[in-house]
């Protein structure tokens, strides 16, 4: 295997029906579900993306890397699996071959406690900040960190920007994705996860030192992946996208929705060609001009 490759899932590789954003060519695709939830499907892929996936996983050492927590990735049945690696509760947790790596863990509660404060005393400050007016969920994950599902229309003005100076302080970080509000330790992100799995894969000779890294997701959690990489790609929606997000080794989608999860697999694959030229669109120019950026 030539790469290692880390991707988010949600409105990346998979996709709702609400953030599918169908273009008049994904229109005509055909789609297959990958997660059921209280009976009903929620998210999907095209079959041609079902394929690529398929093709990239069998290029390269394919991590799904996201912020669902373990039982919610496990209601995935992505195409391409099963996964020696897979990164969830964005890098909290690192499942091998489908079992949470107990000492990952361990070490990352480690850091968590010796750099502030933790779950506890953040979830209780929280809770005397929130009110049922503007939040409508407040969620642990795996045990690791919180988020609040609010109404955007009712949440107030000052509140993300107080919270996080008050968390900043003590060793945690405050983002926004749509409608959820993360409030995470500092010690979890999805580069170190990343960066953990490819020492692995090196030290079993699973790829070589010198394999590079390509990173794809959507969300401000997503940026410090997708910087630490050698290469990386975003969608033309979502979080990063609103905040127009750039950065030296970044390509941005020409398509949006569901059409860009299959232009990210693409991408992905015309490394196994090419590994030192990147079809990129860096610095936000225009996709259609087809340029390359050089790493």
């Amino acid at each position: 295997m030539t790469f290692l490759v880390a991707t988010d899932l949600d409105r990346t590789m998979i996709y709702s029906r609400a953030a599918m954003d169908l273009d008049a060519a994904a229109a005509r695709s055909e789609l297959r579900c990958v997660e059921i939830y209280d009976g009903a499907p929620l998210s999907f892929v095209t079959e041609a993306g079902a394929a690529l996936l398929q093709a990239v996983a069998r290029t390269a050492a394919l991590v799904p890397t996201t912020t669902r927590t373990i039982e919610q990735f496990r209601r995935i049945t992505l195409p391409g699996g099963p996964w020696r690696y897979a990164i969830t509760s964005n890098g909290g947790n690192i499942l091998v071959d489908g079992i949470p790596d107990a000492m990952w863990r361990s070490a990352i509660d480690d850091d968590t406690h010796r750099a502030g404060a933790g779950l506890e005393e953040i979830t209780t400050e929280l809770r005397s900040r929130i009110s049922d007016d503007w939040v409508r969920n407040f969620r642990v994950a795996d045990e690791l960190f919180c988020y609040l599902v609010v109404d955007p229309a009712t949440l107030p003005g000052d509140f993300q920007a107080e919270w996080g100076a008050w968390c900043a302080a003590r060793g945690w970080n405050v983002s926004r994705q749509g409608r959820k509000i993360y409030t995470m330790p500092d010690a979890v992100s999805k580069s170190s996860a990343v960066a953990e799995v490819r020492r692995r894969l090196i030290a079993d000779g699973s790829i070589a030192e010198r394999s590079m890294t390509l990173a794809a997701g959507d969300g401000a959690l997503d940026a410090d992946m997708l910087a630490a990489a050698d290469a990386a790609i975003r969608p033309r929606h979502g979080e990063l996208d609103a905040l127009d997000w750039q950065h030296p080794r970044l390509t941005v989608t020409a398509g949006r929705g569901i059409a860009a999860g299959e232009e990210i697999l693409r991408w992905f694959l015309r490394h196994a060609d090419n590994d030192t030229v990147v079809p990129a669109v860096s610095g936000g120019s225009n996709p259609s001009t087809g340029a390359t950026a050089r790493i």
